[in-house]
């Protein structure tokens, strides 16, 4: 008998109809000569400390780092404490059967990074010695496990996979862990989580907030003047400088008011070719997916996910936007198959010859771009079919030809002042066809050359105001993430700085969500806002390597490395190791940034702890309550004093200076709400309002 392991239930079953495992039993399906069985994503995981003998957070323990990491079935929290998830312990004892009693196993777990972990982990902590070999597929239609199946591949042939997996693994859990320990030892209250990867993407969001938040708005003077084109036309042309004083520009306007025309110093034409986009890899699906349709990262990738599972598109945590040339031989048929869906039948033809530009099989790594499978996409919910479409409407963009526009920048001179044009007309639309983009994109420039004497019909000043970066938002994070904090908007360019990322295309979705989760930051609107206890978390390490993005995508690139057999795992390990021990240190001797002092307040809610001033919060120090007052609210930060006003008397007086998210400056009263949340309370409207519904 051979046993076929899957990453998930649905994905087994499918496995399982093809090999004729068509008898359902307890944790697996059998026949044919197989049984096919699953695993729940990571059925086995490291060790927590108390798995090494070490309880609780002492400074003497650490840093922890074990000799030989343990192995342990995966935990659920308890009101006694973690223990192992009985489900997760039933099906590895029926997993560590089938292994026993197999020749052969099959691995079918997804085909990448952490799919190699999860059979990896599982089949040392069984202590396994039967041989095993591979299937890896990038799609899950008949066809391709039918294909896998034919063409199973060498189990050590991933042996460096799973090596970078296991670094990578190890790595997470030696930074976290110690430094999670040692900054909330450090504080002296609380729990203040700290990671490899989390705290680098947290400091980039927090280095934008303050960016942004304390940018000086600067106003500035432009003129603008309208020219007749002689066939009854007007163009309008900007003066190429911008002042930052109202009068000189207010004078030059005056002038040009009068002057009746202007004179033509340059015209340029040329041709200009935009290349068709690269196809999708999930970064980029979850970047565009973010900012064309307000989805999150994980809610991109979670129906990536379940459309892969059913067959509609290929294996979606794939970090290359190139396909190589056998897949490229399929692009025909599927661009047929695409283009006769009701969503583009007769919007858009099937290019003759599809373009070659994102074939590229040098650049295809562990799996190619995203494509459409070419299997009929049914009953699918209007959020399952945006992303669908996406990938499908990118397909046809990818594949037809370049856009061609001819281009003109005229510049004109009038009193002195400079004033400029830009327009271009589309000889070929190409790409852009796809989804109308043409529509919009057309200003035609009459065909002035140098000398020519423009009639002016008006002239104009106008008023604008400099304005700061804008806040993160995931898709701009995801861009940050996967370039180091570069920000880059050229595909070939980015494609090529990924290495140097941080994070993987299938794990920042997460990386995201556990900020959210661990109370970091918060979504307003489409923006990412980093909360309180996250700036008071930035203010600690923001000059520590361990919020330094380039560093960790340093790591990252050596981790790829390990995943090429280019770099020996034990290396990377031993330089974990060695900044492991260099930050527990760091972040212990941050005790004196959380050096605290008592307020003489009880606590306003368990009324038996003493309320304890810390740097950028007050706190409890019952540790069976631990009330948690942060200092900053809105840009502002309240002082000793209003503290004391709102344990005492429930609220503060009125307070000026504080600053909406939108900039704004506004007057609030501070007060607490029944759960001893802090609320803005604007006593003009008689109402109390929880500022951005957000938890203090």
């Amino acid at each position: 008998m051979k046993t076929i392991i899957a990453e998930k239930p649905s994905v087994a079953r499918e496995i399982a109809r093809i090999v004729g495992a068509t008898k359902r039993e307890e944790g697996y399906f059998e026949g044919g000569g197989y049984a096919v069985t699953w695993a729940f994503g990571h059925l086995v995981q490291l060790a927590m400390p108390d798995g090494y003998g070490i309880r609780g957070f002492v400074r003497d323990n650490l840093p922890v780092i074990p000799g030989t990491f343990t192995l342990i079935p995966r935990q659920e929290k308890t009101e006694k404490g973690y223990k192992p998830d009985s489900g997760v312990v039933s099906q590895i004892k029926i997993i560590a059967r089938l292994f026993k009693e197999s020749e052969q196993i099959i691995v079918a777990t997804d085909a990448g990074r952490e799919g190699e972990l999860i059979f990896r982990y599982l089949y040392h902590y069984i202590g396994c010695t039967t041989p095993f070999v591979r299937l890896w597929i990038s799609s899950l239609t008949d066809k391709a496990i039918r294909e896998g199946l034919r063409n199973l591949e060498a189990g050590d042939k991933y042996d460096n996979l799973y090596l970078a997996a296991k670094a990578r693994s190890e790595s997470d859990w030696l930074v976290g862990i110690n430094g999670t320990q040692a900054l909330s030892i450090a504080a002296g209250h609380g729990t203040y989580s700290v990671g490899r990867v989390q705290t680098p993407t947290l400091a980039m969001v927090c280095a934008r907030y303050w960016e942004n938040r304390r940018f000086t708005v600067e106003p500035f003077w432009q003129l603008h003047i309208a020219a007749d084109t002689g066939d009854g036309e007007v163009v309008k042309l900007s003066s190429s400088k911008k002042w930052k004083e109202k009068e000189p520009a207010t004078a030059l306007y005056n002038k040009v008011k009068e002057a009746g025309f202007a004179t033509v110093t340059k015209a340029e034409r040329k041709e200009k070719i935009e290349e068709t986009p690269l196809l999708y890899d999930l970064t980029t699906l979850q970047k565009e997916a973010n900012a064309k349709h307000g989805f999150t990262a994980e809610q991109t990738l979670e129906i990536a996910q379940k459309l892969y599972e059913k067959k509609l598109i290929t294996y979606p945590r794939t970090g290359s936007r190139y396909i190589p040339e056998d897949v490229f031989a399929e692009i025909p048929k599927l661009l047929a198959f695409v283009t006769g869906l009701p969503e583009w039948a007769g919007e858009v033809g099937v290019p003759v010859t599809p373009t070659r530009r994102s074939v590229d099989g040098g650049k295809v790594t562990d799996h190619h771009a995203l494509l459409v499978t070419g299997e009929k996409p049914l009953f699918l919910s209007k959020e399952d079919n945006i992303i669908y479409q996406m990938i499908a409407g990118r397909m046809i963009e990818a594949f037809s030809e370049k856009c061609v526009k001819d281009t003109a920048t005229v510049t004109a001179e009038c009193t002195g002042a400079e004033f400029v044009v830009k327009g271009s007309v589309i000889r070929q639309v190409g790409w852009r066809a796809v989804y109308g983009e043409e529509e919009k994109e057309e200003t035609i420039i009459p065909g002035w050359q140098e000398g020519d004497r423009l009639a002016l019909k008006a002239a104009s000043i106008t008023e604008g105001k400099t304005k700061p970066k804008p806040l993160h938002t995931e898709a701009s994070l995801l861009s940050a993430m996967e370039t180091a904090g570069k920000e880059i908007e050229d595909d070939a360019l980015r494609q090529a700085l990924k290495d140097c990322g941080i994070g993987t295309p299938a794990t920042r979705a997460a990386i995201i969500e556990t900020l959210f989760k661990r109370g970091y930051m918060e979504r307003c609107k489409k923006s990412l806002v980093p909360t309180e206890k996250g700036l008071a978390l930035y203010s600690v390490v923001k000059t520590m390597r361990i919020a330094d993005v380039a560093m960790t995508g340093e790591w990252e690139k050596e981790l790829a490395r390990i995943e090429r057999g280019e770099l020996p795992a034990d290396t990377f390990r031993k330089e974990i190791e060695a900044y492991t021990k260099e930050i527990t240190s760091e972040l212990l001797s941050c005790d004196k940034l959380f050096s605290r002092r008592d307020s003489g307040c009880k606590c306003p809610k368990c009324g038996t702890g003493s309320m304890q001033f810390y740097g950028k919060v007050v706190r409890c120090d019952n540790t069976e309550c631990g009330l948690p007052v942060f200092r900053l609210k809105a840009n502002r930060t309240l002082t000793n004093d209003e503290i004391k006003d709102l344990l005492t008397g429930g609220h503060t007086k009125l307070l000026k200076g504080f600053k909406s998210k939108q900039g704004k400056s506004f007057d609030a009263v501070v007060a607490f709400d029944g759960d001893y949340n802090t609320t803005f309370v604007f006593p003009e409207r008689k109402t109390a309002k929880k500022f951005s519904g957000r938890k203090k």
